[in-house]
């Protein structure tokens, strides 16, 4: 039999600890090594009792759970941080990335929920959980749509719209027909796009928006 997963309990609230200790305590494949109640005992811990996983709280009095990460994986890069807290705005989503976290989970998260990222984070796995996934596929989409909002800026808005199209490769009667426009309109702006973008023919222009992210 394997030996069982060691963890390290980060949080200031004695009944969510508590509740995390008893749970993981009663099971075969998971073992409590040792808790902490601030991110400066987070990190003493982490040295002394090196543990596999550490479930890390952020908002923690004096040092907070993010800078806590942020030297424990410095120093100590092969244990598994994984982020348990209330908050999931994007600040602290990836403030926890940036600091090596390879999980995310919050608090209301269920049971199976919680081993699957333990058990995943364990095994070297980064895992952010359904609820977070959602949140940066957002996150990514919304800099995406800002990105290319910001790239092109002499084209209007829908000079930028016939553009993406063309980059991922529709037709002009393609164009004409998905934003139900004529195909005179269409030709009439795939003109100015040209024009404005200083490019000869429909390729040229297709590598000026792939560059610049559109089209993908």
């Amino acid at each position: 039999m394997n030996e069982p997963i060691q963890i390290l309990i980060a949080d200031d609230h004695t009944l969510f600890r508590d509740g995390l200790r008893a749970l993981l305590g009663s099971l075969p494949d998971t073992a409590v090594i040792g808790k902490a109640a601030d991110g400066a005992e987070a990190i003493a811990q982490a040295e002394k009792l090196q543990p596999d996983v550490i479930l890390m709280d952020i908002q923690m009095p004096g040092v907070n759970g993010i800078e806590a990460t942020r030297q424990i994986v410095q120093t100590s890069p092969h244990i598994g941080v994984i982020v348990v807290t209330m908050f999931e705005d994007d600040d602290s989503v990836f403030a926890a990335m940036r600091a090596g976290a390879r999980g995310y989970v919050l608090k209301g998260a269920d049971q199976e929920e919680m081993l699957r990222t333990i058990r995943a984070v364990a095994r070297g796995e980064a895992l952010f959980g359904p609820l977070i996934a959602a949140r940066l596929q957002s996150f990514f989409a919304r800099s995406k749509r800002q990105a290319t909002a910001g790239a092109f800026p002499e084209l209007t808005e829908r000079e930028r719209e016939l553009l993406e199209l063309i980059a991922q490769g529709y037709s002009n009667a393609d164009i004409g027909r998905k934003l139900t426009i004529s195909i005179k309109t269409v030709r009439n702006h795939v003109s100015n796009i040209f024009s404005k973008l200083q490019v000869v023919d429909r390729a040229q222009a297709i590598i000026r928006a792939r560059e610049a992210g559109l089209g993908r």
